[in-house]
C-alpha cells in the first residue's frame, strides 16, 4: 500500500473514532454533529476541498444544507441548482466545468469568491426508496471527478447519511403537530433544553404566553369537527406568523397555544400578545364555507430562573385562566 493510501486510510479511521467517541460522549449531541463528521468523511474518501448534505423540504420546496464546510447554511429553491437537478432526475450530476453548467448556480460563488472547479451531486434515498436529501461534493484535489469510481467511494457515507436524514425527520415529524403544523408539546421541552434554558442561565430574559381560543367547543358543536380543524389550523397559521425571527410557536394541547419570547422582558410579551388577540378578532376564518368570528384570551409571564419550567407555565395559565373569567378577548399579566 502507498504511503498516500495508508494516511487517507488513517485520516479514514480518526474521523470515524473521533465520531464513534463523540457520539458516545455524555455531551448532549443532535443530528448535526453526524452530519458534519460525515461531510468530513466525504471529503476525505474522495480528496476533495468543500462537501454538503442537503435536506429536501419537500412541504417547503426548498433544499438545505444539513451540513456545510466552509460556508453557512445556505437554502435554495427545490427545483434549482445541481442538487435540485439531481433529485429531480433521480441520479448522480458531475460536472468537471460548472461555470458553463447552466444548472450550476453561481450566486454563492460571487457573493464569498470561491471558485468551483467540478461538482457532484449523490441523490440520497430512504429505506423505501424515497429521495430525502443529496450528498454533494466539490473541487476534486486532484482533478475532475470521475462518476463511477468516486460514487462508489461515497457510497457508504451517502447510506449513512441517508439513515441520519430519515432519523431526524421521524425525530421532527414527532414533535410537531400534525394538523397546525406547528411544534408540539415534545418540541417545546426538547427546544427549553437545548435553547431556553442556556438563555435563562446566562441571565437574558425569557417570556411567554399562553393562549386559548374562546368558546371553541361551541365551535365543534355547532359546525362540526372539520371546522373546528380548519379553525386550529387558521389560529396558528396567524399565530405563527406573527413571531419574529427568535420565537417560536407551540400548540400546547386542545386549542391552547404557547408563544416563547427570548431576550424579551415581560412588557414586550403583553405587547405581542396585544397584538395578536387584535389580528385573530379582525380576521374572520372561513371554516368549510361558515364565516366564524374568533377571540383568544391570553395569559402572559417572564420566566423566573428559580422556578421550574412547568410552575413558571403554571403561572401562566392562571393568568390565562383570569383572562377568561373577566371576560374573554383579552391579555392578562398580573
Amino acid at each position: 500500500m502507498s504511503q498516500n493510501c495508508e494516511k487517507n486510510l488513517s485520516d479514514i479511521y480518526d474521523i470515524c473514532d473521533r465520531l464513534y467517541r463523540e457520539m458516545c460522549s455524555t455531551k448532549k449531541n443532535d443530528h448535526s454533529t453526524l452530519f458534519m463528521y460525515l461531510t468530513e468523511l466525504g471529503k476525505t474518501l474522495v480528496g476533495a476541498d468543500r462537501a454538503s448534505f442537503w435536506k429536501w423540504d419537500k412541504l417547503r420546496h426548498e433544499l438545505w444544507t444539513a451540513s456545510a464546510t466552509g460556508t453557512d447554511r445556505i437554502i435554495i429553491p427545490d427545483n434549482t441548482g445541481l442538487v435540485g437537478k439531481a433529485l429531480k432526475e433521480q441520479r448522480v450530476v458531475v460536472t468537471n466545468d460548472p461555470y458553463n453548467d447552466p444548472d450550476f448556480n453561481s450566486a454563492v460563488d460571487k457573493k464569498t469568491g470561491y471558485v468551483t472547479k467540478s461538482v457532484l451531486v449523490m441523490p440520497i434515498a430512504d429505506v423505501n426508496g424515497d429521495y430525502i436529501g443529496a450528498f454533494q461534493i466539490i473541487n476534486k484535489l486532484d482533478g475532475g471527478f470521475d462518476e463511477k469510481q468516486d460514487v462508489r467511494c461515497l457510497s457508504l457515507a451517502a447510506i449513512v447519511c441517508g439513515i441520519a436524514l430519515e432519523s431526524e425527520t421521524f425525530l421532527e415529524e414527532s414533535q410537531h403537530d400534525k394538523l397546525t403544523k406547528l411544534k408540539n408539546r415534545m418540541g417545546f421541552y426538547s427546544d427549553f433544553s437545548k435553547k431556553y434554558n442556556k438563555l435563562l442561565e446566562s441571565g437574558r430574559p425569557l417570556s411567554m404566553f399562553i393562549c386559548d381560543i374562546d368558546k371553541f367547543k361551541r365551535v365543534n358543536d355547532t359546525y362540526g369537527h372539520n371546522a373546528g380543524d380548519a379553525v386550529l389550523a387558521f389560529t396558528s397559521g396567524l399565530i405563527m406568523q406573527s413571531c419574529g425571527a427568535e420565537e417560536c410557536a407551540y400548540r400546547w394541547g386542545g386549542e391552547e397555544f404557547i408563544m416563547m419570547m427570548p431576550d424579551t422582558e415581560l412588557e414586550g410579551a403583553v405587547k405581542k400578545a396585544e397584538e395578536i388577540r387584535v389580528l385573530i378578532m379582525n380576521s374572520p376564518c372561513n371554516a368549510e364555507g361558515n364565516i366564524i368570528n374568533l377571540t383568544l384570551s391570553f395569559g402572559c409571564r417572564q420566566f423566573d430562573p428559580s422556578m421550574t419550567i412547568e410552575e413558571n407555565i403554571s403561572v401562566a395559565d392562571g393568568h390565562l385562566y383570569t383572562a377568561k373569567e373577566s371576560g374573554r378577548n383579552r391579555v392578562i399579566y398580573e
